[in-house]
C-alpha cells in the first residue's frame, strides 16, 4: 500500500485542498491512501472516508505542549495542549498510534529532543517532504528512529493540493485501517520522498501571508 499518511486539507487554516482535490490528486499521483491530518479536527477526515474511489485513514495532526504528533487511525478530536505522554495516552485510547511529526524540522514545531524511549511513541515521521532544510532534517530524523528503534514513516505535509504525494509510505498491509495501523505499529513500513520544489514553496509562502493577512483584516473589523 502507497499511503501519503501527512496531508491537510482546508479545515485546517493554513491549507487550501478541498476534499475532491485530495482524491483526484492522490489518485494521480498513483496513492493507493492517505492519512488525512488536519490541525486538531477530524472534520474533513471524517467526510472523506465516506466515498469510495480512495482508502481514507482518519486521523489528526495534534497539537501538544511540546510540538506535534500524529494521531493515526482516531475519529474523534484528541485534546490539544496536553504534554506529550498524555497525548500519546489519549491516542492510544482511541485506538490510533502516535507519530511524531517532523521531530528535527526548522521553523516548525519539533520534538525530537524531547523524545525518550519511555515516551511510548508509535512512530516517527522521518521523510517529511515539506521539511526545511530537507536532507538535513530528515536525515536527523531517521537517526532518531534508528536511536530509539521505532518504525520509520513519510508523509508530504501537503497544504496544497499540488504536493499530495511528494512523500509516501510503503506499507505492507491490506486495504483497510485496521491493518495498516497494524502494520506501521509492527514496522512493516518504507518511507520515500522528495522535497516540495521551491515553486511550491514559494506558492505556499505566499498563501500563507494572503490567510494571515485577511485574518488580520477580519480581526480589525470585528473590534
Amino acid at each position: 500500500m502507497k499511503i501519503d499518511l501527512h496531508l491537510h486539507t482546508h479545515y485546517s487554516e493554513d491549507a487550501t485542498t478541498t476534499l475532491k482535490e485530495v482524491v483526484t490528486n492522490a489518485k494521480k499521483r498513483g496513492l493507493d491512501g492517505v492519512a488525512v491530518t488536519d490541525h486538531d479536527t477530524t472534520r474533513g477526515a471524517k467526510i472523506l472516508a465516506k466515498q469510495k474511489q480512495l482508502l481514507v485513514i482518519p486521523s489528526i495532526e495534534v497539537s501538544c505542549l511540546q510540538g506535534h504528533v500524529l494521531a493515526l487511525g482516531v475519529t474523534e478530536p484528541i485534546t490539544p495542549r496536553l504534554s506529550l505522554t498524555e497525548t500519546v495516552e489519549k491516542i492510544h485510547q482511541k485506538d490510533g498510534i502516535a507519530v511524531i511529526a517532523h521531530p528535527a524540522v526548522v521553523l516548525k514545531t519539533g520534538l525530537g529532543h524531547k523524545i525518550s524511549s519511555a515516551s511510548s511513541i508509535d512512530a516517527i515521521e522521518v521523510i517529511n517532504a515539506a521539511a526545511f532544510p530537507f536532507f538535513v532534517s530528515n536525515y536527523l530524523s531517521r537517526r532518531l528512529a534508528q536511536r530509539l528503534r521505532l518504525p520509520e514513516t513519510a508523509g508530504s505535509d501537503a497544504h496544497h493540493p499540488q504536493e499530495i504525494g511528494k512523500a509516501y509510505t510503503l506499507i505492507d498491509a491490506e486495504s483497510n485501517r485496521d491493518d495498516i495501523i497494524e502494520s506501521i505499529r509492527r514496522g512493516k513500513t518504507a518511507p520515500f520522498g522528495k522535497p516540495i520544489p521551491w515553486v511550491l514553496r514559494l506558492q505556499r509562502i505566499t498563501m500563507n501571508l494572503q490567510t494571515k493577512l485577511r485574518g488580520c483584516q477580519s480581526s480589525k473589523f470585528s473590534i
